[in-house]
């Protein structure tokens, strides 16, 4: 991975989202798969700005969606992963992967 492409393990929480959510992924979702999977409390904010970084960086875009059917309804800004933000997701979570401990052999040792 080239020197500036090293993600903050909340940047990875929320590409990680981004790739289990597919076309569902707005502020939001985000925050709320985030929040199911790890059991982590999530603020809002932290979601938006992380996004914005992300898209600076090149590995998020956003698209607006049509306003929701309803009085009222608003459109929602959505983010997907670019092939770029694939690409590091991916070298980030290996990279991870090879430096934990070999889950197999570490079992009942803390």
């Amino acid at each position: 991975m080239a020197r500036g492409q090293y993600l903050a393990d909340f940047e990875i929480f929320v590409m990680a989202a981004l790739a289990h959510l597919g076309e569902d992924a707005y502020g939001m979702t985000i925050r709320q798969e985030i929040e199911s999977r790890s059991g982590r409390s999530v603020a809002i904010g932290a979601v938006y700005a992380t996004l914005e970084r992300l898209n600076a960086k090149g590995y998020v875009r956003f698209h607006t969606s049509d306003p929701r059917p309803m009085q009222g309804g608003r459109a929602r800004k959505h983010a997907c992963l670019t092939a770029l933000g694939k690409r590091v997701l991916d070298e980030a979570t290996d990279m991870l992967f090879r430096m934990l401990p070999n889950p197999s052999a570490s079992k009942g040792v803390r």
